[in-house]
């Protein structure tokens, strides 16, 4: 049991789904994922904390700190990994010291032609208002095409 105050706690469950195409082979694309040098320049923001222990019971963690000072991090423990085909990973979000959100995320890794079609489905929940679906899946896109930037070699960095 924890000290927190019940009275207020809410919760939204949510899934969605995000596809890209990227003009590079499913191994390249997995690769841009499970490199730590590769993903913390498209994934994490510049003044980041940002660490990648791609393997199975693995941890990733990205922290880093909103303009008004709260430290958010993002932390992941993977659960399945299919090189160049699939991942499968658990993460929470919390801003300061409160959980907004715990989630389960599958991304997909298709070829299509010579390019990669990606495909990922989070399903998250999102508590007592600290997020909104709608803003993870704005952030998840956003750091997607930033991936398709590092892919393109547009030397264009994290989303965030």
């Amino acid at each position: 049991m924890t000290d927190r105050d019940t009275t207020d706690s809410t919760v939204t469950h949510a899934t969605f789904t995000l596809e890209r195409a990227y003009a590079a082979p499913p191994a390249r694309v997995f690769a841009a994922w499970s490199d730590p040098s590769a993903k913390g320049s498209w994934f994490a923001g510049p003044a980041h904390t940002y660490e990648l222990d791609f393997r199975v019971g693995g941890t990733e963690l990205n922290r880093g700190s909103l303009p008004d000072g709260t430290v958010m991090t993002f932390a992941s423990v993977y659960h399945d990994i299919v090189p160049d085909r699939r991942v499968v990973y658990g993460s929470t979000l919390h801003g300061g010291e409160a959980l907004a959100t715990a989630s389960l995320t599958t991304v997909e890794f298709e070829a299509d032609g010579d390019g990669t079609r990606l495909i990922l489905t989070e399903q998250g929940s999102y508590l007592d208002g600290h997020e909104k679906p709608e803003w993870r899946e704005q952030g998840t896109g956003d750091w997607l095409d930033a991936l398709g930037a590092y892919l393109a070699g547009t030397g264009e960095g994290a989303a965030g």
